[in-house]
């Protein structure tokens, strides 16, 4: 599976940036998935519903299922947080795996920077950082795009993973 990350600081744009390149790949006809790291305690089930009194039960997975969709679940119950390579082996395949976060990872990366956050450039210091999405110009020897402009980011993303047709 070719993946490609989307990196940042938070509010820099990560998640709009994902989403347009999301969009924007899927309709030149490849198939994409995602991966979002929180750096938080998360839930994606509320109190009270049937799956999460499953969980609370104690059950390590937990597969929600329907007409239109399935989720699983899965309680790691005091276990280490799995590695990036070993969340991708769990997805079907596809064309693309688009990462947001894991900026510790060696896969490259694309920078969302604005300069409203006041923060940075992580691709200063970290070499798998192949390119810079901003919304003013920045200063380094990688290329610069600019951060709302999807199609040419889409071409680098498509030219880095070898799917550029």
């Amino acid at each position: 599976m070719n993946i490609f990350g989307v990196i940042g600081w938070k509010n820099s744009g990560k998640t709009g940036l994902m989403e347009r390149l999301v969009t924007e790949i899927t309709a030149r006809g490849f198939t994409v998935s995602t991966v979002k790291h929180a750096h938080h305690s998360f839930d994606i089930d509320h109190p009270g519903r049937d799956s999460y009194r499953h969980r609370d039960a104690g059950a390590r997975e937990v597969l929600l299922t329907s007409g239109n969709r399935w989720a699983l679940m899965h309680e790691l119950r005091g276990e280490p947080e799995q590695k990036l390579s070993e969340l991708l082996t769990k997805l079907s395949p596809v064309d693309l795996v688009l990462i947001e976060g894991f900026k510790r990872d060696a896969h490259p990366k694309i920078e969302c920077h604005r300069a409203a956050t006041g923060n940075g450039l992580i691709a200063a210091d970290d070499d798998t950082v192949v390119a810079v999405a901003s919304d003013e110009g920045v200063e380094i020897k990688l290329p610069v795009f600019d951060l709302d402009d999807t199609a040419k980011i889409a071409d680098f993303v498509l030219e880095q993973t070898g799917l550029k047709k």
